[in-house]
């Protein structure tokens, strides 16, 4: 199994100009643009010099232009930026982007004026004329982002911030929209909080397939224990984590259950995936799958416990946002009489990114009903301390919708004596959050990430996707 490549990123760039102001500023707005962009290794897509006055859109025929070389670039497009270097036509940048028709997130830019440079030779007014474009986009009913500052400069670092935050947005909402989720086995009986509709997520261009324990179990059945796939997989899981005191047969039982789902997810297309447990793995095959699903979940492959499917959504999106690997996690106890701090814990599939040690173990709790020999795999240890982001997605059925919470906390470094996975988090105002989380019925699993992108998914989420999604702000 490996991680999905990083590609690079390609973004549409439409330049505003207008008449009565400057020229010269849309000349040198398009070449800042581009050098902005290509010094983060984005690839522009961008009109020509020789396709429109100074490679800008100002007239309807100049819009048409720029939206058919948009649509020639359909498939690679992950965002448009519109940059303002002066005024802009506000009428040709809204008609270039509804004939190009992408649906892909667009990003608001105006350059500042300077104040020494404020004669009719050189005043931008972009900072009226990006008001003037959003209102137009917003009559066109084309939903777009917006810059921190009113107007930044294409060479300061906020933009670049900026920049980072909106390819965010585009992974999140491009991720999320063709997204394919396996699976598989059948949601646990004891587990009605992770009940989801189907035909909610479809209606949101998210598919789900289903593969039963049976196949699995079947596939497992005619593989050798010297199978090619088996032997790199047990080679692997032993680079993976610390495997001592872990008995050879539960090794190869877990490389066989990895190669099986490895192998359905190529076949299938699926992206992400969300797996039963509780209890049939270890009553009738005899190991955890949480080794498999760490390993998962550490390359990218999110990968939920208890057939969470709308969990591991959560988990995909901060994923697609952070670039890094996400875990699921139980809000499961109080932290002493701290209201701002929780313990979060699962029994463990969590990536090995989120732990300061690690090791391979036996599941504690599973193997007082179906013995120890049963629940060897889990990856247990103290989860690091570090910045975090939360989601949490949930379909639903009542109103027929998507709808969830996503916040930035803390993971810290308190004492914690417990099994599993597990550490402390600081959430400001959490009691509002738990509170938040209870009225509005929502599941006890979430997802983390160790990163900053809270507002990232909430504009993705919302702006883009139209879902309902509450943000948790101290």
């Amino acid at each position: 199994m490996t991680q999905p490549s990083s590609t690079p990123m390609t973004l549409g760039v439409i330049v505003g100009n207008r008449g009565f102001f400057p020229d010269h500023l849309a000349r040198s707005g398009r070449m800042d643009i581009v050098a902005a962009l290509t010094a983060k290794g984005i690839r522009p897509i961008i009109l020509d010099e020789s396709d429109s006055k100074f490679g800008a859109v100002e007239t309807r025929q100049e819009a048409a232009r720029c939206a058919d070389l948009f649509k020639k670039h359909r498939e690679q497009l992950d965002g448009i930026v519109v940059t303002l270097p002066n005024f802009g036509d506000e009428r040709a940048i809204a008609e270039t982007i509804r004939m190009a028709n992408l649906g892909v997130p667009i990003l608001m830019q105006a350059t500042p004026d300077t104040p020494s440079r404020m004669t009719i030779r050189d005043r931008r007014d972009s900072f009226c004329g990006k008001m003037s474009a959003c209102n137009n986009l917003a009559q066109y009913g084309i939903p777009y982002s917006l810059t921190t500052l009113h107007t930044e400069a294409l060479d300061s670092d906020i933009f670049r911030a900026d920049l980072d935050w909106f390819l965010a947005v585009c992974r999140v909402a491009k991720g999320l929209k063709k997204l394919r989720i396996g699976a598989i086995g059948a949601r646990p009986a004891a587990f009605n909080t992770v009940r989801y509709s189907e035909k909610i997520l479809e209606s949101a261009g998210i598919s789900v397939e289903t593969l039963d324990l049976s196949e699995v179990l079947g596939r497992i059945g005619r593989l050798k224990d010297d199978d090619g796939k088996v032997v790199e997989r047990l080679r692997g899981i032993r680079q993976y984590v610390s495997t001592n005191s872990i008995p050879d047969a539960a090794l190869v039982k877990m490389a066989k259950l990895g190669t099986v789902i490895d192998t359905w997810m190529h076949d299938t297309e699926v992206n992400i995936s969300a797996i039963q447990c509780w209890t049939s793995l270890e009553e009738y095959f005899g190991v955890v799958p949480c080794t498999v699903m760490s390993m998962m979940s550490d390359q990218g492959l999110s990968s939920a416990c208890e057939v969470d499917v709308a969990g591991v959504i959560g988990m995909h999106a901060l994923q697609l946002a952070s670039q890094t690997p996400s875990a699921l996690l139980d809000w499961n106890n109080n932290y002493a009489d701290d209201p701002d701090k929780a313990v979060c814990f699962h029994c463990s599939n969590l990536p090995k990114h989120f732990f300061r040690e690690f090791r391979m173990d036996f599941q504690e709790i599973i193997a007082g009903t179906v013995g120890k020999e049963n629940t060897f795999g889990t990856v247990v240890g103290r989860v690091k301390s570090g910045p975090m982001s939360f989601a949490r997605f949930s379909t639903n059925d009542r109103e027929g919708k998507i709808s969830g919470y996503v916040g930035e906390g803390a993971f810290t470094e308190d004492s914690l004596e417990t099994f599993g996975g597990a550490g402390v988090v600081r959430i400001p105002q959490l009691q509002k959050l738990l509170r938040f989380i209870c009225e509005r019925g929502f599941e006890h699993h979430f997802a983390a990430n160790f990163s900053t992108v809270a507002s990232a998914v909430y504009e993705a989420a919302t702006r883009y996707l139209h879902w309902d999604i509450y943000w948790h702000k101290p």
